[in-house]
C-alpha cells in the first residue's frame, strides 16, 4: 500500500464509539498511520452526542481498543494524543453543525482553506438523512480541498427510501464525492476476481453458459444477531446480505469486460449485471429463522429469546435465493444466493460448477455419478481458491478421485493480509470508487428485491449449528447440494460426498 498524495487531511467520523467504529474503522486508522500510509498532517475527528472532551475521549478510545495499544506501545499513546480529537453533537439541528465546521476549521487553522475532509457516516441507516442534511446546510460539503462522503449499507431500506436518500445526497454531494461501502469488497479475493477473470484467458473462455452449469454464492455465520437486535429485527437477511453483499459479488462474476480498468467502466459493467437480472419468483426464494441449537460445541438460544427481539418476530435470519441474469452469455444458468446467521460454520465463497461432458465415458468405472468439476473461490476466513478436478486412482479397478489445485493467499503471500476497511479507506482517500456502489446501482438492486419484501413469503424455523431450513435444499435440482464444506476428497467408485 502507498500513501495517497495530497495536504492536510481531516477526517471525521459520526458515531466515533460504536461498534464499527470501535472494532474496525479506529484499528485500521491506526494501522494506516503507523504504517506511513495517511497523509502527515492526518486528524481524526469522533463525533457523537455523548458529551466527553479531548482528553476524555482519548482515554475510550484506549480503553476500547486495549489490544491496539497493547501490541503498538507508546506509538499509540502517540498517535491519540496528538492525532485524535472530538466533538459532541448538540441535538440543535443545524446550529449543531454550525457549531461542528467552526471546530472543524479550528484544527485546520491556517490551513483550513486547503484542506481535505472527509466524513464518515459509522452510525445506523435512519440517521444518515440528518446528517447529510446538517452536512450540506452548515456547509460542510464543500472545503478548499476535496470533500468526500462515506455511507454504510444498507443505503435505503427499499426502492423508495433509496430514490429519497440518493435525491438528498445529490442535492448537497455530487456522486463523484460519494462512497458506499461495503467492506466484503475490500477482500483482497473479491478484488481479485477481476484479475482472475480478464487476466487469465484459461479461464475468462469458459466463463459462460456453453460451460458453467450453476454459480452459488454463500456467506454463513456463526454469530446470532447479539447487540444489534434494534437494528436488525426490521432489516433482516434480504436488506442486511443479499440487496447489497450477495448481490454486488454476483455482479463481480457476471459482468462483462470493462473496457478499460477504471472505476467509471467497471462500475458500469456492473450496472449491466443487475439491469439483466430476471424478476424473482416468490418460489425461488426461502426465508428461514434460527431457533435453538449448538454452535461451536454451546447452546444457543432461538433468535425470538435473543435480548431485544420481539417474541413474535418473523424476522428472516437466512435468504437462499435462485435467480438469473437474462442475458447472452448467463442465459439458462441458475445463480444460488445463500446467507444466514447461525450456520453451521463461518464462510463465504463463490462455488463455480461446470458442466459435465458431453459423453461420460467412465459412468461404468464408478458406482456413482461423477460431480462436475468446480471452482472454489474462498473469501473468508482462509481466503484463496480450489480447482477440482478428476484423476484415475493408481492400479486396478478403474476408480476416479476428486483432487485440487489450490491456491491461497497467505502461504503465497506471508504476513499480515490488509484488512478490507484498510484497503478501501485507501482507495476513499485516493477517490479510486471502483469498489464501491453507485447511485443507479443501488436503485436497481432495490427495485428487485423490494417486491419480495413487501410479499408474504413464509419463514421457516431452522436450528442453529446446522445450514438452515431443509426447504432451501428445494432450490437446486434433485440429487444437487449446496456446496457446504472445505476442500472435499472422495473416491468417486465408493459412493457419493455428503456435502453438507
Amino acid at each position: 500500500m502507498s500513501r495517497p498524495a495530497g495536504q492536510a487531511l481531516t477526517f471525521v467520523i459520526f458515531g466515533a464509539t460504536g461498534d464499527l467504529a470501535v472494532q474496525k474503522l479506529w484499528p485500521a486508522l491506526f494501522r494506516l498511520s503507523a504504517g506511513g500510509h495517511l497523509p502527515p498532517d492526518c486528524r481524526f475527528l469522533g463525533v457523537s452526542r455523548t458529551p466527553h472532551g479531548d482528553e476524555g475521549f482519548r482515554l475510550q478510545v484506549r480503553r476500547l481498543l486495549a489490544q491496539e495499544r497493547a501490541r503498538a506501545g507508546e506509538d499509540f499513546d502517540r498517535w491519540c494524543d496528538q492525532c485524535v480529537f472530538y466533538h459532541a453533537l448538540s441535538a440543535n439541528g443545524g446550529d449543531g453543525y454550525n457549531h461542528l465546521a467552526q471546530r472543524i476549521a479550528e484544527l485546520e487553522g491556517e490551513g483550513s482553506s486547503s484542506s481535505n475532509r472527509l466524513f464518515y457516516l459509522a452510525v445506523p441507516p435512519r440517521s444518515f438523512p440528518a446528517i447529510i442534511e446538517g452536512l450540506g446546510r452548515a456547509g460542510l460539503h464543500q472545503s478548499g480541498g476535496w470533500t468526500r462522503l462515506v455511507v454504510e449499507k444498507p443505503f435505503g431500506e427499499d426502492l423508495d427510501s433509496a430514490r429519497a436518500l440518493n435525491a438528498l445526497t445529490h442535492r448537497y454531494f455530487d456522486e463523484s464525492q460519494v462512497f458506499r461501502i461495503d467492506h466484503y469488497l475490500g477482500k483482497e479475493t473479491v478484488q481479485n476476481l477481476l484479475v482472475f477473470r480478464f487476466g487469465n484467458a484459461i479461464f475468462e473462455s469458459l466463463w459462460n453458459r456453453s460451460h458453467i452449469e450453476s454459480v452459488q454464492i454463500t456467506v454463513a455465520e456463526t454469530v446470532g444477531v447479539g447487540s444489534r437486535a434494534g437494528y436488525y429485527d426490521g432489516v433482516g437477511a434480504l436488506r442486511d446480505m443479499v440487496q447489497n453483499h450477495l448481490s454486488q459479488i454476483l455482479s463481480l462474476v457476471a459482468m462483462e469486460p470493462p473496457v478499460h480498468f477504471e472505476a467509471e467502466d467497471v462500475r458500469n459493467e456492473k450496472v449491466k449485471v443487475v439491469h439483466s437480472l430476471a424478476p424473482i419468483r416468490p418460489e425461488d426464494v426461502v426465508l428461514g429463522q434460527y431457533g435453538r441449537g449448538r454452535v461451536g460445541g454451546e447452546e444457543v438460544p432461538a433468535y425470538r429469546e435473543e435480548g431485544g427481539v420481539p417474541r413474535d418476530s418473523r424476522t428472516a435470519t437466512f435468504a437462499a435465493l435462485k435467480v438469473y441474469v437474462a442475458n447472452w452469455r448467463w442465459h439458462g444458468v441458475p445463480f444460488y444466493l445463500r446467507t444466514g446467521k447461525r450456520m453451521a460454520q463461518r464462510q463465504s465463497q463463490i462455488v463455480v460448477l461446470f458442466r459435465q461432458p458431453p459423453v461420460t465415458l467412465f459412468e461404468s468405472a464408478n458406482r456413482n455419478p461423477l460431480r462436475s468439476n468446480a471452482l472454489v473461490i474462498t473469501l473468508q476466513p482462509d481466503e484463496g481458491f480450489d480447482l477440482h478436478f478428476h484423476v484415475k486412482v493408481p492400479g486396478t479397478p478403474l476408480r476416479l478421485e476428486d483432487e485440487q489445485l489450490a491456491f491461497r493467499y497467505a502461504e503465497a503471500f506471508p504476513g499480515r493480509m490488509p484488512d478490507a476497511y484498510e484497503t478501501l479507506l485507501l482507495e476513499v482517500l485516493r477517490g479510486d470508487q471502483s469498489l464501491f456502489v453507485r447511485a443507479d446501482w443501488i436503485e436497481t438492486s432495490w427495485k428487485l428485491y423490494t417486491p419480495l419484501l413487501r410479499s408474504s413469503l413464509p419463514v421457516h424455523e431452522y436450528a442453529a449449528g446446522g445450514w438452515g431450513p431443509p426447504e432451501a435444499e428445494r432450490l437446486l435440482p434433485a440429487g444437487d447440494s449446496w456446496w457446504n464444506a472445505g476442500p472435499v476428497r472422495h473416491e468417486l467408485g465408493a459412493g457419493t460426498p455428503d456435502l453438507r
